[in-house]
């Protein structure tokens, strides 16, 4: 009978323990195989997308879950933009009754114009199979937990974020289902 206190049993001859330095295989240890993505970009060029704007709508060669999550992705950043031109009117129009509260207001509508225009970019890197762009989109997606938490919080719930919340939310899920994983690991071979 051995002692817990002896140590680990030796191995069987001929077999060696995985190295401790470095994760475990997918399905060995239950560990969630997450690496960060290697393919992070360099400079702006890199993160703008190849072509430009001309193949927004363009989805040839995506699974129809990376689809389905690219088109919420880019429907939400161009409503925000929308909503973003509404506000700076607002905003302008609020200058009138009161000055500083429409600068405020001012400085969240072009902020949130800007993550809604940089949330269309990353749209498109994603759809390239750009892994850094889709691990910045499940960022944005828990920054709209944050807000849909802070709107039930501090407001009276009416016109919170919660749909805009659901929507990120599955285009979330779907970016990260096995079909998807798959498609992207291909991806990440291609040059």
């Amino acid at each position: 009978m051995s002692n817990p206190s002896d140590g680990p049993e030796p191995a069987e001859p001929g077999s060696e323990p995985p190295p401790r330095d470095r994760p475990l295989p997918p399905g060995r240890g239950g560990r969630f195989p997450f690496e960060m993505p290697a393919d992070r970009p360099r400079n702006l060029y890199d993160a703008m997308p190849q072509g430009g704007f001309t193949g927004l709508f363009s989805v040839t060669g995506l699974p129809m879950e990376l689809k389905v999550s690219y088109w919420i992705w880019v429907i939400g950043g161009l409503l925000g933009l929308l909503g973003g031109v509404i506000g700076i009117f607002g905003a302008l129009v609020l200058v009138a009754f009161i000055p500083g509260l429409a600068i405020l207001v001012l400085l969240l509508v072009l902020l949130a114009a800007a993550l809604s225009g940089a949330q269309i970019v990353l749209a498109l890197k994603m759809k390239e199979g750009s892994e850094w762009a889709r691990l910045a989109l499940t960022a944005l997606a828990g920054a709209s937990l944050l807000l849909s938490i802070t709107s039930v919080l501090f407001t009276d719930s009416r016109g919170g974020n919660g749909l805009g919340f659901l929507a990120s939310l599955a285009a979330t899920v779907l970016m990260w289902v096995p079909n998807a994983q798959s498609w992207f690991a291909a991806a990440r071979g291609r040059p």
